[in-house]
């Protein structure tokens, strides 16, 4: 699954895998169930999109207690949706602040004249689309 054990223990302690996921063996070996493997393969899939530790912790818990009706899960993914477009936008905030800076130091060697009108200037705000 592309895990270490180290990672599936910590999601153990972690109370992500319980007794339904882990058993130990007379000889203090654990052994993982079939449904192991597809909570993890669920945990991955939280976890490519993002979520944090906490987000996982309750959409597990959601999942295993009172599963989320559609609309519920719906409403999860366009919140998800929002915070990562937001991030996407502070991200780009920062490309642009790192291609301008590189643009004047660059200037500084090949054209300090052109550089000192960039500075002049100053740095561009950034839109998002």
């Amino acid at each position: 699954m592309g895990l270490t054990i180290h990672t599936i223990r910590f999601y153990e302690k972690e109370g992500l895998l319980d007794n339904r996921h882990v058993r130990r063996e007379s000889n203090n070996y654990r052994n993982y169930s079939d449904e192991a493997v597809e909570r993890l393969k669920l945990i991955k899939k939280f976890q490519s999109i993002g979520c944090s530790l906490a987000e996982l912790k309750e959409a597990l818990e959601d999942h295993d207690t009172s599963p989320l009706s559609n609309m519920q899960i719906i409403e999860w993914i366009h919140g998800k949706k929002q915070e990562i477009e937001h991030k996407k936008e502070e991200y780009d905030q920062m490309l642009a602040t790192l291609n301008w800076m590189l643009e004047y130091r660059t200037l500084l060697i090949n054209d300090p004249q052109k550089a000192q009108e960039m500075l002049r200037l100053g740095m561009p705000v950034y839109q998002s689309e």
